[in-house]
């Protein structure tokens, strides 16, 4: 055997403060890192919102210069994060508040490493060594609250921008972009519509099944991804059924920052295609992840059929194996509303070449379990348009 295979570097996560009613403890969070005018940056939908207004109140009363920061845009551009490192300079704010969705936890923690920097967003992307050009001591400290369950951008230490004039996602790295304290208070995700959970949910499954599938070595990255499978398993159809159910919320909060954490190990093929198709479509991350996500088992079907056998035992499937896990998904795909085909979302097939030129150099294609090329994505992408398994 090839001792090799088994050489690794190991990262994993940071602090986190779990539980219904912690964001009271944002101000003393922001306070332990030493904070004392953190910018909260947020999108425009929460920034309209009363949670956000309370939040703010809550901050100042304790003493804090907060401000606001909430121009960005569902898949957040270099441009947004640069407005927002401005607002930081401008308001002479020392930290970080990301809240939100993936969104707002990505923008938030790429100005957080942008405000001490001299180069350009595009230099620190997840290229060779250029997470070696970053000024560590320039970057701001960061406070993460995820207000949707899917992303877990919490607990990880990178961003995906998209570069609005390549028209592609870039993913922006450094080991020290994971935030230092986390907050998971479930009632912040109760009001979230049931079509967004689910979305954000499948999002978070296909984080622990693509981490779970990589060829990489890191039996405690599949270990994680296992048991974030089942906790989706159990509670994802009841957080989109009863939206108001704290437990579920909670568990699906622990689910996506477990995904995250997991795929430390790597991702595959369906972030390989959701990263373009969200840059050319401005697709909703998730959602994309959902719908493609069978296609991308039955590609990968002859590599990974003996982790679905150890993932049908471990979440006690009806059927064993492949098949079993091939009918569990569709079944809660279709349980939570998800749909079947992406032409259903919007997406067209005048980008079919493109689109598989773009998902072979994405970087997360370098984990899926079979090397597919330009072609065989493009055809991937084709499979799910036309909603062909």
């Amino acid at each position: 055997m090839d001792l090799n295979h088994y050489r690794m570097n190991w990262n994993y996560p940071t602090s986190v403060r779990v539980g219904a009613g912690r964001i009271s403890e944002l101000a003393a969070a922001c306070r332990q890192l030493g904070m004392q005018a953190p910018l909260l940056v947020t999108d425009p939908g929460l920034a309209a919102l009363p949670m956000i207004d309370k939040v703010m109140q809550h901050c100042r009363d304790d003493g804090l210069k907060a401000g606001l920061f909430h121009g960005i845009k569902g898949n957040p551009t270099g441009g947004n994060v640069m407005d927002g490192v401005a607002a930081f300079k401008a308001g002479g704010h020392d930290g970080v508040i990301a809240f939100g969705g993936g969104s707002a936890l990505d923008a938030g923690k790429a100005i957080a490493l942008m405000v001490g920097q001299n180069r350009p967003l595009w230099d620190f992307e997840d290229i060779g060594d250029n997470c070696e050009r970053v000024n560590v001591a320039g970057m701001a400290p960061v406070v993460a609250v995820p207000t949707t369950a899917g992303t877990g951008s919490e607990v990880g230490r990178a961003s995906v921008i998209t570069d609005d004039a390549a028209h592609i996602k870039r993913i922006i790295f450094h080991a020290r972009m994971l935030p230092a304290l986390v907050i998971l208070d479930p009632e912040l995700t109760v009001g979230l519509p049931a079509k967004i959970t689910a979305a954000t949910g499948m999002d978070a499954l296909s984080h622990n099944l693509e981490a779970f599938c990589s060829p990489l070595f890191h039996p405690m990255a599949e270990g994680i991804a296992l048991e974030g499978m089942r906790l989706v398993q159990e509670y994802l159809p009841r957080a989109v059924a009863q939206g108001a159910d704290v437990e579920a919320r909670l568990q699906m909060l622990v689910a996506s920052s477990m995904g995250a954490t997991a795929f430390q190990r790597g991702l595959g093929a369906m972030h390989a295609l959701a990263h373009p198709l969200g840059a050319l479509y401005d697709a909703h991350h998730g959602l994309l992840n959902a719908v493609l996500m069978p296609y991308v088992l039955m590609a990968n079907r002859e590599r990974i059929e003996p982790q679905m056998e150890k993932m049908a035992r471990y979440l006690n499937l009806a059927q064993p194996g492949f098949s079993g896990v091939l009918e569990w998904v569709m079944a809660l795909r279709e349980q939570v509303g998800i749909p079947h085909r992406l032409g259903e979302i919007g997406i067209d097939d005048k980008r079919i070449e493109q689109v598989g030129q773009m998902a072979e150099v994405d970087p997360s294609a370098g984990t899926n379990p079979i090397v597919f090329t330009a072609a065989q994505y493009s055809e991937l992408f084709e499979k799910a348009l036309r909603g062909t398994l």
